[in-house]
């Protein structure tokens, strides 16, 4: 097994109540990870002048700074971040870093359950990639009831035992470990 932890847009544009509390759980999961000498990923969710969210949905926000940067803190010097204007991390950068790397696990966390987290996480199911959601490292960046909603749709979507409490991020990383 070769994992990889995706923090899926955690940017100060979404930072807010409903999602403050996320940010020590996917503190300790970027810790288990760095320990474990497993990689780490950040996506940033970058909009676009003609972006379907701004056609359609008439949302302009996540154009610029400091909108877009991410949480100071949680990236590393190294760390790859990979920007994004859609839902997905499944960019082509980002499909050839898991290509590469030969990464057979997405464990995510972040921000939104219900959009960009769902949809990475359906992405990698598809393609054969086991996903992992850490349910409470993860938020709405609106309501509670939204990221309730989505981890319903999730369990559904990936599978009851692929949404997870990022306690289980130990029994995880000891499976990664064993020799094939």
């Amino acid at each position: 097994m070769n994992p990889l932890l995706v923090v899926i847009d955690m940017q100060n544009g979404f930072r807010t109540n409903s999602t403050e509390h996320v940010i020590p759980r996917i503190r300790s999961l970027i810790e288990a990870f760095r320990s474990a000498e497993k990689p780490i990923v950040f996506t940033r969710f970058i909009n676009e002048p003609n972006s379907g969210y701004v056609r359609w949905i008439h949302w302009t926000r996540f154009m610029e700074a400091p909108e877009i940067d991410l949480v100071p803190g949680l990236a590393g010097p190294t760390d790859p971040v990979f920007d994004k204007s859609g839902y997905t991390a499944f960019t082509s950068a980002f499909s050839a870093f898991v290509a590469n790397n030969a990464i057979d696990t997405i464990a995510l966390c972040g921000v939104a359950t219900d959009s960009c987290v769902l949809k990475t996480a359906v992405d990698a199911f598809e393609r054969g990639i086991e996903p992992v959601v850490f349910a409470d490292a993860c938020a709405n960046h609106r309501s509670e009831e939204i990221h309730q909603a989505a981890l319903l749709i999730l369990s559904r979507f990936i599978g009851k035992g692929q949404v997870r409490e990022s306690s289980s991020v130990s029994s995880l990383l000891a499976t990664a470990m064993q020799p094939v």
